[in-house]
């Protein structure tokens, strides 16, 4: 048996094609007839060929690798995200590294920095929320890179989200048109995250035009990490009687299923007593009995479109001044309806 490593010369003769094909097979994909693509596959497959990305580095090739670093993986608040983002790259040769930082924009800095020590082609950031530092290394080193999720204009980088802003006008829009004005708020720390920022505002703008003031309930507003239980033991402080808000707005979905098993426990009625409204429409928003009631955020069409342009952007077809507004929109389901008459 032949111990040897195999290089690119073996892969190139299986394949009956030049090295520089190989190459261009592993680094611009696109450019390779897919017949072509498959015999050198099936040649590194046969040779058990492994790139030296040392190597390829020193000679100015791209190591063929993207970061993304997202807040938390514990939740599908992210992962419909990164599969649609790893799926776009992946069409451009790229494969990902994927980290998260916890809420922590110190942490999100580190990480910044292990991958560009690793020679990462691009990377993926969520929101515009970051430290100085991490924008200082990432100009320094003149690295491509995206922001994700969190629709901004005037952002600093280029960027592919939703506006976070109307998501919170549309959830708390909803529990007004049923005709609610006993509203809670449910949402994650505001602190180092823009999205629940943007929500939170843009649903206290709607309610304070309906003449609603948050402030003079402030039983009513209470702050939970992205966990079920967590989110169920503070929905729990909102739900206490005698004096209970009619509904309550959740700033994700994770935060308004916790709300309802909350609800559940204390054996208020989803909707009948407890309307709920979440945002995201994650996985399984739909399928829960009560369905939950939501505004849509695009995730697949977040994390395609942004790893189309960030690919784009390291192969230099594109000029990277995207600002790309997704569309969201509200799905009424089962976990809203009007507030029950006093009798």
């Amino acid at each position: 048996m032949n111990k040897e490593k195999s290089d690119i010369f073996d892969v190139a003769r299986m394949a009956k094609v030049s090295i520089t094909t190989v190459s261009r097979s592993f680094n611009h994909p696109e450019k390779v007839r897919p017949a072509t693509r498959k015999r050198i596959d099936a040649a590194v497959r046969k040779l058990g060929y492994i790139r030296n990305r040392a190597a390829q580095t020193m000679h100015g090739i791209r190591s063929g690798t993207i970061g993304l670093i997202v807040p938390t993986i514990d939740h599908a608040i992210f992962s419909e995200l990164i599969e649609a983002f790893a799926r776009s790259v992946e069409e451009h040769g790229f494969s990902i590294l994927v980290a998260p930082h916890g809420y922590d924009l110190e942490k999100e800095y580190a990480i910044v920095r292990k991958f560009l020590e690793h020679r990462v082609d691009g990377i993926a950031l969520i929101g515009q929320d970051h430290s100085a530092s991490t924008y200082q290394l990432l100009d320094t080193n003149q690295t491509p890179a995206i922001s994700i999720w969190n629709y901004d204009a005037e952002s600093r980088l280029p960027c592919v989200g939703a506006d976070n802003v109307r998501a919170g006008t549309l959830a708390a829009q909803s529990l007004l048109d049923h005709g609610h004005r006993d509203i809670g708020l449910l949402f994650p720390p505001l602190t180092d995250n823009d999205r629940a920022q943007a929500r939170f505002k843009g649903a206290c703008d709607i309610l304070a035009q309906a003449g609603i003031d948050v402030a003079k309930r402030p039983e009513w507003m209470v702050q939970s990490t992205y966990s079920l239980s967590a989110a169920k033991r503070n929905a729990s402080l909102i739900l206490q009687p005698p004096n209970r808000p009619t509904a309550l707005l959740c700033g994700n979905d994770v935060l308004a299923v916790g709300a309802i098993y909350a609800a559940q426990t204390l054996g208020v009625s989803v909707p009948t007593e407890l309307s709920v409204v979440g945002i995201g429409d994650f996985k399984g928003s739909e399928e829960m009995h009560p369905a939950l009631t939501t505004v849509r955020l695009p995730a697949k069409e977040i994390g395609y479109m942004s790893g189309q342009e960030l690919a784009s952007m390291i192969i230099g077809t594109t000029d990277g001044t995207v600002r790309l507004n997704c569309d969201i929109h509200l799905k009424s389901r089962d976990t809203c309806a009007p507030p029950q008459k006093s009798k």
